[in-house]
């Protein structure tokens, strides 16, 4: 199997609700359900690899408080190396609603201060040769953006394919937003979007045509991935041919984060050698597990898996 990494945002999410509609201003709600637990792209990837067993290592950071020290006992040795700003840690409050569906409050925190020297810090080139990285939270970590073009080509001075998921951009996908991605994915072998970021960077319609877009733009030999909730996933592979893969019939509990896990089983699939189909399988139905079980489960069953 292919070494596997992930770089990027780690940061606490108390999730809390549902609620509906809307509280007016001044009042309080009441809400059933709350739990405190690591977030961020990066860290949901990280917890979904965990859970499937899944060697990894992870580039992060945390504050100088007690949600810092949380986050990094909750990834053990791993995060023993993990750089300690002096900023407090980032945290996402969500609420979550009826359909599934969620709103996020988000502090700044330490995000913002995540550098390259940070990354380098745990991370080892020879270690990670041939390797995948999935690099998250493009639109978060401002100090490491800066420094993209020198991670790209430490990347490739190791032959490690960079996997990308910036999520999506605070103001939208702006003319400059989407110049930037379109740079960084000009140095990656792995596109993972969903179908509104696709379309939304691509600027047309429909995510298969968005993907083969977007796929012109990155180095020979790339694929494009593409989320469609519900509906599943596609990519356009190294030929520019469209690969599908359904996903399951689930009663959804929480989709938080739903697309960082279907990265991780994605990824865990790929680096293992699995055809591209089979790998956008084992997202879909990673994934559905995931937002379809409370506690979170990660581990399919057969009734997870489209016949």
């Amino acid at each position: 199997m292919k070494p596997l990494a992930v770089v990027g945002n780690v940061n606490i999410d108390l999730i809390m609700g549902p609620a509906a509609p809307w509280p007016q201003p001044g009042t309080e709600s009441i809400v059933d359900h709350d739990e405190l637990r690591v977030g961020g792209s990066a860290g949901n990837a990280a917890l979904a690899w965990m859970a499937l067993g899944t060697p990894f290592e992870i580039a992060a950071s945390i504050g100088r408080d007690q949600f810092g020290r949380w986050l990094a006992e909750s990834f053990g040795a791993r995060a023993s190396t993990w750089p300690v700003h002096s900023d407090s840690t980032t945290l996402s409050v969500g609420i979550t609603h009826p359909d599934g569906e969620r709103t996020f409050f988000t502090t700044r925190g330490h995000l913002p201060l995540f550098s390259l020297e940070d990354v380098f810090a745990v991370l080892d080139g020879p270690r990670l040769a041939g390797g995948i990285v999935l690099l998250c939270g493009s639109f978060l970590t401002e100090k490491l953006v800066e420094d993209y073009d020198r991670f790209f080509d430490w990347a490739d001075r190791h032959d490690i394919a960079v996997a990308l998921d910036t999520g999506w951009p605070l103001d939208g996908w702006t003319e400059a937003n989407r110049r930037a991605a379109k740079g960084w994915l000009s140095r990656c072998r792995i596109a993972l979007f969903n179908e509104v970021e696709t379309t939304s960077l691509a600027g047309v319609a429909d995510p298969a045509e968005a993907g083969r877009i977007l796929r012109q733009g990155m180095p020979d030999g790339s694929i494009v991935v593409v989320k469609c909730g519900p509906k599943g996933a596609i990519a356009v592979d190294a030929d520019n041919r469209v690969v599908h893969a359904a996903a399951p019939v689930v009663r959804v509990v929480d989709t938080i984060g739903a697309g960082d896990v279907f990265n991780a089983a994605f990824l865990a699939a790929h680096a293992a050698g699995e055809a591209l189909q089979a790998s956008l399988a084992a997202g879909t139905a990673v994934a559905s597990r995931a937002i379809s079980t409370h506690p979170r489960s990660y581990a399919p069953t057969a009734q997870d898996v489209p016949a």
